[in-house]
């Protein structure tokens, strides 16, 4: 699944067509009536952690004021994002099991669910799956063949044709109709507004910290790749409890995060794909050996997790401070 970086992006795909009337519709979605965005105007367009939100009036009806600008907005303008990138994922590495994972994710992600679905002219929410994506002015092409042989592209779950010309092109994707934004801007870890000292206080529970860094409510927009990442950056094994962790090593893992996230956000943007340090690695970085595992709390929701044991050593009750190998 998309996470925050990349829903980031897909929402700076979508900004110059705010303000536009949808003279066309169509897609292969039947969660919604695509054609009740007809004639609709975007009005706005939101992110909040992996869930997107466009915004949308009657186009006869006056344009509200959109959201404030933000910095991602200056940057797409001054030329670091262009329309025709697309949205699809770059990470030079291999996928492992995507069916399972975005089986996985979606059942996850139905805990986010908005409140009770309102009526076209308000908020559109988008919910993507491992491989959503938004293509602008351009079509996602099949890059290879499917288990039949076939050269079939992608179809789109909705297309949205503007009066000015241009077209958004939305892929494995959820949508919802709700009255506004169901999001907290303090658990953004890509937020200005994110809350350090609430996330600083989830990370000193006694639970693993890697069930912890995928909790949305605090950490919105972090998914799997970020965690595994951001947890060998700070040498921090999975499964160490929280609570066992001195509060230096919490911040600087929370630093980590917010780090890597804008990053890579910024990455993205410049057109680069992601390097990772152990994510689907067999090594790390130093050459040793890298364990696989799938975890998560029982009965939850669990991800396949990468991690190096020496440089990563796990914290015990009891255990002193380990020093990782170098």
């Amino acid at each position: 699944m998309p996470e925050g970086p990349s829903v980031r992006k897909f929402q700076l795909l979508t900004s110059p067509f705010v303000g536009q009337v949808v003279a066309k519709v169509g897609g292969s979605s039947r969660k919604i009536n695509v054609n009740d965005l007809n004639a609709l105007r975007l009005q706005d367009s939101q992110v909040h952690g992996k869930n997107l939100y466009l915004a949308f009036v009657a186009a006869k009806g006056p344009l509200g004021p959109t959201a404030e600008e933000t910095v991602l907005q200056r940057e797409a303008a001054n030329g670091a994002s262009s329309p025709a990138q697309g949205g699809q994922e770059q990470i030079c590495a291999p996928q492992t099991h995507p069916q399972k994972e975005e089986l996985q994710e979606l059942r996850h992600s139905r805990s986010e669910a908005p409140d009770a679905a309102g009526a076209p002219g308000s908020w559109l929410r988008f919910h993507f799956g491992l491989f959503g994506s938004i293509r602008a002015n351009e079509l996602s092409r099949a890059i290879k063949a499917n288990k039949r042989g076939d050269w079939k592209d992608p179809v789109p779950r909705l297309v949205l044709h503007f009066e000015s010309g241009g077209f958004l092109a939305f892929y494995n994707c959820r949508m919802h109709w709700c009255s506004s934004p169901r999001a907290d801007p303090g658990s953004d870890i890509l937020s200005v507004e994110f809350h350090r000292g609430r996330a600083l206080d989830a990370l000193r529970s006694p639970d693993p910290i890697c069930y912890t860094l995928l909790d949305q409510r605090y950490f919105s927009g972090l998914g799997n790749i970020i965690k595994n990442e951001i947890l060998y950056l700070a040498k921090i094994h999975p499964l160490t409890q929280g609570s066992l962790l001195a509060l230096s090593d919490l911040e600087h893992l929370l630093d980590c995060a917010v780090q890597f996230s804008s990053d890579w956000l910024r990455s993205k943007l410049r057109g680069k794909g992601l390097h990772p340090r152990i994510y689907q690695k067999e090594q790390c970085p130093l050459g040793h050996a890298v364990t696989k595992g799938t975890l998560g709390p029982p009965g939850g929701f669990k991800r396949l997790t990468w991690w190096c044991p020496q440089c990563q050593p796990e914290v015990l009750p009891g255990d002193e401070d380990p020093s990782p190998v170098t």
